[in-house]
């Protein structure tokens, strides 16, 4: 395993989750493909899906629903990536 290039998937799935708290679907979803591409231990492999749905959310209504969040923090497991959602969900 390269740890570079996990580090990398992790930074991107935190790019992520700033971008549907800044309201930025588009970017959200690019960077969640990108930390599922580069993922080497399936830490990732259902984030590509939970990111698509909040950016609907977004979509349709202009945030993403709590019920989204916690699924994303669901997906992610414990971690600092699920601290972050936590601080960006509020």
């Amino acid at each position: 395993m390269d740890g570079r290039k996990q580090r990398k998937a992790l930074t991107a799935a935190e790019s992520a989750v700033k971008a549907l708290g800044r309201g930025d679907g588009v970017a959200a979803v690019r960077a969640a493909a990108t930390a599922t591409e580069l993922d080497q231990i399936g830490a990732y492999s259902g984030l590509s899906r939970s990111v698509a749905d909040a950016a609907g959310d977004l979509d349709a209504a202009g945030s993403v629903r709590k019920a989204s969040w916690q699924v994303l923090a669901d997906t992610v497991g414990p971690g600092p990536l699920s601290a972050l959602i936590a601080e960006i969900a509020g």
